[in-house]
């Protein structure tokens, strides 16, 4: 954690912002795992236009690191390559004990966070503990469903702002004819 630190991987600066309106987000994750079903519900919710392109991938154990940092690096060469480019990047799962949640500290997995073009949403439904993901990350959300939240807007918002902008743009116009 020290050597990232040094190496500036968890300063600010380098940190990208998040794209007010995402339409597709690449999830890194466990195919099988409850954190999937949480980001669909959320999305279902928010905005079911919203695409996902699922990256799976083991989120713990031996090999887990190198694997979502590989799915990382697939996720930034698809983005760039297929013409139907990501806005962002989460990188999730739910919550376990910290052993079962040691890949996330692995230097390789920060690494590839750090290297993407795309920006990284590290959402490790965990609360005590703050993994090397969560610092080298772009944003930091405590739980798959909080990364949804933070990330993406509610669709019948926009869609009642844009009426409200529609009407006062044809309210004005008619005021000035």
């Amino acid at each position: 954690k020290a050597k990232l630190d040094d190496e500036g991987l968890f300063a600010a600066e380098r940190k990208k912002k998040l794209p007010q309106f995402p339409a597709r987000i690449g999830v890194i994750t466990s195919p099988t795992g409850a954190a999937l079903r949480d980001v669909v519900h959320v999305i279902q919710r928010r905005d079911p236009s919203l695409e996902l392109v699922l990256a799976p991938c083991r989120v713990q154990g031996d090999g887990a690191s190198a694997e979502m940092g590989m799915a990382i690096k697939q996720l930034n060469r698809w983005s760039a390559k297929s013409g139907n480019r990501l806005d962002l990047v989460l990188l999730t799962r739910g919550g376990g004990s910290l052993e079962d949640l040691w890949g996330f500290n692995e230097e390789s997995l920060a690494r590839a966070i750090a290297s993407s073009t795309l920006p990284v949403v590290s959402a490790v439904g965990h609360e005590s503990d703050l993994l090397v993901s969560d610092l080298v990350a772009d944003v930091r959300a405590s739980t798959p469903s909080n990364a949804i939240e933070r990330s993406v807007p509610i669709r019948a918002e926009l869609e009642q702002w844009m009426d409200d902008l529609d009407e006062r743009l044809d309210h004005a116009t008619r005021r000035t004819f």
